[in-house]
């Protein structure tokens, strides 16, 4: 599971780690707390920080990152270039159902 830190410092690569929505970070960290669930907390965290904003800036590299972050954790083979194009998928077509983002993310796997 990634900790608020862990979220933090991953945004950190691409932008400055400033939390703007700190409400919906920390709904979504205790909601993946509860979870054990790899593939459901990684949908959560991508659905909050890509339609909430979670970060100032970012947004969108910090998702993917997350996403790949959970399967290298689970040890699970998987395409960049489709998690990137998911991520794109999620923005414009503003996919917020957790369940329709945990297809997408399921549909990289190798």
């Amino acid at each position: 599971m990634l900790s608020k830190k862990d979220l933090i410092t991953i945004n950190m690569e691409f932008h400055n780690g400033r939390v703007m929505n700190q409400g919906s970070l920390d709904y979504a960290i205790d909601y993946i707390r509860r979870s054990n669930n790899w593939l459901k907390s990684s949908a959560f965290l991508a659905r909050a920080i890509l339609i909430d904003h979670i970060f100032e800036d970012g947004n969108k590299r910090t998702a993917a990152a997350v996403i790949m972050t959970y399967m290298e954790m689970n040890s699970i083979h998987f395409n960049p270039d489709r998690v990137s194009k998911l991520i794109l998928q999620v923005i414009i077509k503003n996919i917020t159902d957790i369940r329709k983002i945990e297809r997408l993310i399921k549909n990289v796997i190798e």
